[in-house]
């Protein structure tokens, strides 16, 4: 082959054409036989498995002959098509396709012969444990793989072959590392005796993780010439350049996560030991605390145990560097997220403070955080410089305002689905028990001695003591255990950062509208159907209206901007309290009066009264009404404030003698013994009606009330002039009008006059005389 080149070259002048086609083609046969004998070759070595490396090392020999020869003639060549580029483009452009041609099979022939040596490199690294190499070399091979799947012209029918043994051969080698990270990194997990780097399903209670061990083992074969580090370094390299490490650490992190770390931020009895076994290793041990019976651990004690496992892992297994980073960096990517979410749902969240005042004492547990996180950088499990932690904890004033207002709005509404009926009496001189608070600021104070300057102008008559004070009633125990509430929020954010104060103050606010939208659905039945209750209701709601209108004032002075500058207030929210209670009793009080008229509408319209069934009918329902207004009376006695009881019992008393005068009216013919009867029924109303208005407990004072009965009774009157002409002869009816001045006359218009008189007196000339003057 090198005198063939020497030929080639040795002309002093031009290249002949005819000499340096014949050549070419020359070299073209020669290629192509190569080509055949090393696919051959290659065959029988990937394919069909003959031994012959002699053979083969001969043809990797010759291989490169004719690729030195090849370059050499085609820079030949190119030096002589530019020499004669005007003279030859035609034939100098055949000639170089040709060679072209036999470059790539050249090439191609290179990357073959490169995937054989790396192959045998490969296999040779994995027998002494040089995985490192064997990983290396596997990438050589896989790369000459890939360049002669590249090529386009690339049809060799041993390319499925190649890619099949490369296959094989990576399997392989993850396979021995696999067993060699297995033999390092040891697994004992309750439910079976060694499992390593499997995820598990989480169990659940302390005790379940007291048999977790970790064994980072040391122990290793005679054959092995590296120690235990130089040899987890080698395992974890070649993982990585093969692309299997983050597989087996996620793996790895997953049983850590589940079985160890957690673990240890849950549960307050559990502890980790790390023992020292010469020779064999170091083994991380969850065991449990005898004498710990706290509910939740501290933050400190959770870093303290979770930074025993990371430097025991750090020091034994992951201060390793892979490529650019350390393996305890990959970790800690992939563990700190769902770790430092468990910390602060587990822990950080259990140690917030209850109380404003444990504030202050909460800046330990941030430098423990602050601490907690450093060691973790030195060791390179963190990379940032703030992470979720540290801010949960810096924010404890958000989280404890949040905490607060969770926990009120759930005491708050624990309050208002407990039963109502257990009261307590409110009398005129009940004040809140409101909280010494600190003095206001100095434009306050500035105010405060206006107003005394102002004073000496004020009028001489003052209201009195009890003006705008809440009348004597009964509220709910529960409500003013939510009033309490209200004001320990509120003296909560008294003192509080700007932003704590305002969600404590809205918080207060939430509360009321709570309220106010929760206990007339959560009692809606009850409301109705029991008058008791529907009478404390009104109360509750007076009573919270009555204080929202000066409790914002109280507090305005002392909390900080903007709520200082009149944000502070829940007047506006009066009104709907006030209207929320009226239209609970008056509710209620339709329920009763549909109930009295029902009553009523048994007597048969209290016609007929002769026959002895109606009347009993009649006089049924009449004491019925008496009956069920005198239960009323006594249900809302010492509830009610007087004066809504007052008022509210002489409503339905009106109901009950409006609908009896309408049925009397009604009637056309009222015989003598019909109007003994009517008069009867009547006076026992008006006997026994004012006996209702008994709204306070001691009976001698309820005497005033019982007389102040048609201040209440807007058609008493009316009833007594009807109970009056029911009895009356002709002469006293005309002597009650009194020509349209009488105290009949007042109650009644002439026409019902006129109707009454035809109904009881028979059609004489003395009816039409007494009839004329009736106008």
């Amino acid at each position: 082959m090198a005198s063939f080149v020497t030929e080639v070259l040795a002309s002093s002048g031009k290249l002949e054409k005819e000499d340096l086609s014949s050549k070419i083609s020359k070299m073209s046969r020669k290629v192509e036989d190569t080509k055949e004998e090393v696919c051959d070759m290659l065959n029988k070595r990937y394919s069909d498995f003959l031994p012959s490396l002699q053979a083969s090392q001969e043809l990797m020999m010759q291989v490169d002959d004719v690729s030195k020869e090849m370059d050499v003639l085609k820079n030949c060549i190119e030096t002589e098509v530019q020499r004669d580029i005007h003279v030859a483009v035609t034939e100098y452009a055949k000639l170089k396709q040709q060679l072209e041609k036999n470059t790539i099979i050249i090439t191609m022939l290179g990357h073959l012969k490169e995937f054989h040596n790396a192959m045998e490199e490969s296999n040779k690294a994995l027998l002494e444990k040089k995985y490192v190499e064997a990983a290396n070399q596997l990438e050589r091979a896989r790369a000459s793989v890939d360049s002669l799947k590249g090529w386009k012209v690339s049809q060799l029918p041993l390319l499925s072959a190649l890619s099949s043994e490369l296959i094989v051969q990576r399997e392989n080698l993850i396979y021995h590392l696999g067993d060699e990270w297995k033999r390092l990194v040891i697994w004992r997990l309750p439910s079976s005796k060694v499992t390593p780097g499997c995820a598990l399903p989480e169990p659940a209670g302390p005790k379940s993780f007291l048999n977790v061990e970790l064994n980072l083992s040391h122990a290793c074969s005679k054959d092995d010439e590296l120690k235990p580090p130089a040899l987890l370094r080698c395992v974890l390299q070649a993982l990585a350049i093969q692309g299997d490490l983050q597989h087996r650490i996620k793996l790895f992190c997953q049983v850590l996560l589940k079985n160890m770390l957690k673990p240890l931020v849950m549960y307050p009895s559990l502890s980790v030991s790390v023992t020292e076994q010469q020779g064999e290793g170091t083994v991380l041990a969850l065991q449990c605390l005898e004498e710990s019976h706290e509910e939740r651990s501290s933050p400190s004690q959770v870093y303290s145990k979770l930074l025993l496992v990371l430097k025991t892992l750090h020091s034994h297994l992951l201060d390793v560097s892979i490529g650019d980073k350390k393996l305890s960096a990959i970790l800690g990517e992939l563990i700190w997220e769902e770790m430092s979410q468990c910390i602060i749902h587990e822990c950080l969240l259990y140690s917030i403070p209850t109380n404003s005042s444990q504030l202050e004492k909460y800046n330990t547990v941030i430098k423990e955080t602050e601490e907690f996180e450093k060691s973790l950088k030195e060791m390179e499990y963190l990379q940032g410089d703030s992470t979720d932690l540290l801010k949960y904890a810096r924010d404890v004033n958000c989280h404890f305002a949040s905490k607060k207002c969770k926990d009120v709005i759930v005491a708050a509404r624990k309050l208002m689905t407990s039963k109502m009926h257990n009261t307590v009496k409110i009398t005129p001189d009940s004040k809140l028990r409101l909280p010494k608070l600190p003095a206001p600021g100095s434009e306050v104070k500035v105010k405060q001695e206006t107003r005394k300057e102002e004073m000496t102008m004020e009028n001489a008559k003052q209201l009195s003591a009890w003006s705008l004070c809440l009348p004597a009633c009964r509220i709910s125990e529960s409500v003013q255990q939510l009033m309490e509430l209200a004001l320990n929020t509120l003296c909560e954010a008294v003192g509080s950062s700007t932003q704590c104060a305002l969600q404590l103050f809205f918080t207060v606010r939430n509360i009321f509208q709570l309220f106010y939208d929760v206990v007339p659905t959560y009692h809606k039945e009850n409301l109705l159907k029991f008058p008791h209750l529907a009478a404390i209701q009104h109360n509750n709601c007076m009573y919270l209206a009555h204080h929202l209108l000066t409790l914002g004032h109280h507090f305005r002075a002392h909390l900080p901007q903007p709520l200082g500058e009149g944000i502070a207030t829940f007047v506006d929210m009066v009104p709907g309290f006030r209207k929320l209670g009226a239209q609970c009793f008056l509710a209620q009080l339709n329920v009763q009066r549909g109930e009295l008229l029902e009553r009523l509408s048994t007597a048969h319209n209290f016609c007929n009264l002769d026959d002895e069934d109606n009347y009993i009918a009649a006089s049924k329902a009449v004491r019925q009404v008496i009956h069920q207004l005198k239960q009323l009376g006594t249900v809302w006695q010492d509830v009610l404030p007087v004066s809504i009881y007052c008022k509210a019992m002489g409503n339905l008393l009106n109901t009950a003698i409006a609908e009896i005068i309408t049925k009397i009216m009604m009637l056309e013919d009222i015989s003598s013994e019909d109007g003994e009867h009517l008069h009867t029924l009547c006076q026992n109303v008006i006997e026994e009606g004012p006996l209702v208005f008994i709204p306070l407990a001691e009976e001698n004072k309820n005497k005033k009330y019982q007389e102040e009965v048609p201040l209440y009774v807007k058609k008493w009157s009316t009833f007594k002039e009807l109970v009056i002409v029911l009895r009356a002869n002709l002469q006293e009816i005309v002597d009650r009008w009194a020509d349209g001045k009488g105290p009949l006359a007042l109650e009644f218009s002439s026409s019902e006059v006129k109707s009454l008189i035809r109904a009881l007196f028979q059609n004489t000339e003395r009816r039409a005389v007494a009839l004329t003057k009736i106008k």
